[in-house]
């Protein structure tokens, strides 16, 4: 596949994300309606479930050190599928850039499923299909359209989800632990399989809770010195994310009875409901929960465009990911394609699928397994095989005929390497060869 310019000569991303909006795109990100439907999901297997949620925390936090790390030898947009072109070659990054696309549209839907559930707290009760597809797209598109405004309307409208989402979950994992009751939990291993069993089924589910970590890696393109703002922005990001999951879990499985749980709809709902009496509480966590699902969507569908842009640079995507539109440069192919198959697959799910939430979420981790293990594959290599080397300046040689030239994965331009030699990146903007901050 040739490789594709811009739509327009020389254009590049603006970095408009500071630390907080990057950490704010973490954040946003992982937690979408996903933990809010989570302990629905992992209730047909019992308390146990928290064991697997433990342990794949524990991978998660590993795997933001690693994002950290690897952002500090490769800048530049991309995340997983530069990283892994860097160490293992266009194949690799082929392969990453196709699975993590994958991972992020079919994660909207897998979001959008969970955050219909809570708009159906307040409207369509009696969860007509058609209507509740209906809810669906308008959630989808919403996000579609802020992004397609620019990054820096996406940044701010991040921030301010991610501040609102934060209030609900904070409050179940410190004041909700002091409602807990024991009798709530049930058996500790509710699913019939064996404790191995058990933690194996759960774990692929309680992964999907931490799916987005690597956000700001993705668009490092877009922050401001991302050297120093990425890595600290991943770290932050997931440690927050790590405390709120697991206490806001647990209280949730303590204070709403094992069968209630397996049922529900809106498990926070239902907890806060049980924890203050009536029902207002219960409203309020619901549009927390729908305030949530709306951010994460938009820093999902942002990331769904920023990484088929940063493959298209580079001959990996078809040429009109790579065409950026109007001052803000906006990615504008990638928003719309991402958010119409996402449209596709929940209107398929929510016909042909009985578990939709469920089933979305295994596609989802599925499909991101793949660029979590090359990324981890790329960091130990660097480690094992070139020390500490940093990839700052170097470039990819292209496939063009010509051995001569090479392929400028920031730019998106070739270029002679025989008479410009290659430059450290800009710290800024990521741009080796065309920096636009001054």
């Amino acid at each position: 596949m040739p490789r594709t310019p811009g739509s327009s000569e020389g254009a590049v991303p603006k970095a408009a994300l500071g630390l907080s909006g990057a950490t704010a795109l973490v954040v946003g990100t992982i937690i979408g309606t996903g933990v809010f439907a989570l302990p629905s999901a992992l209730a047909p297997y019992g308390p146990i479930a928290l064991v697997a949620f433990g342990v794949v925390t524990l991978g998660a936090l590993a795997l933001a050190v690693t994002f950290g790390a690897l952002s500090k030898r490769v800048p530049g947009s991309g995340g997983p599928y530069v990283y892994a072109r860097e160490a293992f070659g266009e194949f690799a990054g082929f392969l990453n850039a196709w699975s993590y696309w994958i991972t992020a549209w079919a994660g909207n839907a897998a979001i959008v499923v969970a955050w219909v559930g809570y708009v159906e707290v307040f409207v369509n009760t009696g969860h007509g299909t058609a209507i509740s597809i209906g809810i669906a797209l308008i959630g989808l598109w919403i996000p579609a359209a802020i992004n397609l405004t620019g990054v820096r309307n996406m940044g701010a409208f991040q921030v301010f989800t991610t501040v609102l989402k934060f209030i609900p979950l904070l409050f179940m994992a410190t004041i909700g632990l002091l409602f807990v009751d024991p009798h709530n939990f049930g058996a500790f291993n509710a699913s019939g399989q064996s404790a191995l069993g058990a933690i194996s089924a759960a774990a692929p589910i309680a992964l999907f809770s931490y799916i987005g970590l690597e956000a700001a890696s993705v668009v490092a393109g877009r922050v401001r010195e991302p050297g120093r703002n990425v890595p600290r922005a991943t770290i932050y990001g997931t440690l927050a994310c790590a405390v709120i999951y697991i206490l806001g879990t647990l209280a949730v499985f303590g204070t709403v009875s094992h069968g209630q749980l397996g049922v529900s709809t809106a498990p926070f709902t239902d907890a806060a409901n049980n924890i203050l009496g009536g029902t207002w509480a219960g409203d309020t966590v619901a549009v927390a929960a729908i305030v949530s699902g709306i951010g994460a969507l938009n820093g999902w569908t942002m990331l769904c465009a920023e990484m088929p842009y940063a493959a298209a640079r580079d001959g990996l995507f078809p040429g009109a990911f790579a065409k950026l539109r109007g001052e803000n440069g906006v990615p504008v192919f990638g928003i719309i394609a991402s958010t119409v198959l996402a449209s596709l697959i929940t209107i398929f799910s929510y016909t042909r699928f009985d578990d939709v939430f469920t089933k979305i979420v295994l596609l989802s981790v599925l499909t991101a397994v793949i660029p979590y293990l090359f990324s981890a594959a790329a960091q130990l290599y660097w480690l094992l095989v070139r020390g500490h080397e940093s990839i700052a300046g170097r470039r990819l040689p292209a496939t063009s005929p010509s051995p001569s030239w090479r392929w400028s994965s920031r730019t998106g331009r070739s270029r002679a390497a025989a008479t410009r030699p290659s430059t450290t990146a800009c710290s800024s903007c990521s741009s080796a060869s065309r920096c636009t901050c001054g």
